[in-house]
């Protein structure tokens, strides 16, 4: 692939130049990786207040999910086109602008306290956010050796774990520790519609002690933030890359397209499974801490702990950087996604607080999946490349349904055992390490 120098003049570089020097470009894209999983965090903090404040069941607060993850379903592909004919820099520019957008609504929808106009500003936002991951992905891929790309995305990945380990702490000490605590008669409910009188006081009560100028304040300053990002970006001098670059290779007469490729196809799979589970359980974790039989936690005190979920994923996405490049990626995965539906089940069987630390201890097994799957998915696409980027993209909509369904199942059979859905997320993830990955040469 070959891209324009930064500087006018300046000779043509190919995105495999060792000669170049990437590093302002991955900077960028460290901050750009670093905001998607702060915000993506932040949302889950805000699930139980939002529970309550809105009177929702599990399956209608999993909305949240579905708005925010259904936008990779339905913006991946004009995403893509964007960057193609503006380049991944004017779209990430572009998507931190749009993402701002979207925090700017929340004002509004939390003053007037529609939870239909929410979850409008919440799929502008993961407009912008679609558009930075569809754009940030090949970008960090074609910024170096081929060779060592599942590495530099693992590295990526890395520091996206490490803002979704702090947005939890942000979250609550900022937003949930401003607010009142739920009245102890209200814990438990999975269903505000179905109150009885002395609920329906306590209820009307807390709603009206709620004070959220916390609330907005926090995501008028996270809009702000995101269009100084975008002003930044736009003055430095990153280079210019667009679909138009990318090598068409040798024309390859048994493919007619990405979707001809079987391990594509399985590896999208692997992704919706993936990003599905993982925000399917992030999801639930304050509300399932806050379980009496499992640890009893106020809002703002699981808040904390959930930050240990996401921290294990940063913790293992910064080993996996370095290991990756010695230890074959697919037996990686396959010990990953076993081990993680271990952890699940032992939760479901367990429970108690050694529940708790179960399934904390998933955040760990999740770090390498993302990038491997990426990356062994497209594994000898040639000039289809782009086009399966796009398809694996579109996938992370998992990250929308595995969450509802997952409600659905814990407003019927409790929090518990709903986590049955991830376990067998990772089952699946498991046979792609183990066989799903393989190219038709292979």
């Amino acid at each position: 692939m070959a891209i324009s120098a930064p500087s006018g003049g300046a000779a043509q570089a190919t995105a495999h130049d060792p000669q170049a020097n990437y590093t302002p470009a991955l900077s960028s894209l460290i901050t750009l990786f670093f905001m998607m999983g702060f915000i993506t965090c932040f949302n889950d903090i805000l699930i139980p207040y939002l529970k309550i404040l809105f009177g929702l069941n599990y399956t209608e607060v999993m909305l949240i999910n579905t708005c925010f993850f259904g936008a990779y379903f339905f913006m991946s592909i004009p995403s893509g086109k964007i960057a193609e004919k503006l380049g991944y820099k004017k779209a990430m520019i572009i998507g931190f602008l749009v993402a701002s957008l979207g925090c700017f609504l929340f004002y509004p929808a939390a003053a007037m306290r529609v939870y239909a106009l929410f979850l409008v500003a919440l799929f502008i936002l993961a407009t912008g956010i679609t558009l930075l991951q569809t754009a940030g992905n090949p970008y960090v891929a074609v910024l170096g050796s081929p060779e060592t790309a599942s590495s530099r995305l693992t590295l990526t990945q890395a520091f996206n774990s490490l803002a979704t380990t702090i947005a939890p702490v942000v979250g609550a000490t900022l937003v949930l520790k401003s607010l009142p605590a739920t009245p102890e008669i209200l814990n438990g409910i999975s269903d505000f519609t179905k109150l009885n009188s002395s609920q329906q006081e306590a209820y009307n009560s807390f709603i009206a002690s709620i004070n959220i100028s916390t609330l907005q304040n926090t995501y008028l300053a996270l809009a702000g933030v995101f269009i100084v990002i975008a002003v930044i970006m736009g003055l430095m001098k990153l280079p210019q890359i667009t679909g138009a670059d990318v090598e068409t290779g040798q024309q390859d007469s048994k493919h007619s397209s990405a979707w001809s490729y079987k391990h594509l196809v399985l590896g999208a799979v692997g992704i919706f499974t993936y990003v599905g589970a993982e925000v399917a359980i992030g999801s639930f974790l304050v509300n399932y801490l806050g379980q009496p039989e499992v640890m009893g936690l106020k809002e703002h005190e699981a808040g904390h702990w959930v930050s240990y979920y996401w921290g294990g994923a940063m913790v293992g996405r910064f080993l996996a950087s370095y290991v990756l490049t010695r230890i074959n990626p697919a037996k990686v995965l396959t010990f990953n996604a076993l081990t993680a539906a271990g952890l699940v089940i032992a939760t479901m069987i367990l429970g108690g607080t050694l529940s708790a630390y179960t399934i904390l201890a998933v955040g760990l097994m999740n770090s390498l999946m993302f990038p491997t799957i990426f990356t062994l998915a497209l594994k000898g696409l040639g000039k289809y490349t782009d086009q399966g980027s796009g398809i694996l993209c579109t996938a992370i909509v998992g990250g929308a349904i595995v969450p509802l369904l997952q409600g659905f199942f814990a407003d019927s059979i409790g929090i518990r055992f709903a986590f049955f859905l991830p376990v067998l997320c990772y089952l699946y993830i498991a046979y792609y390490g183990a066989k799903g990955h393989a190219t038709d040469a292979e």
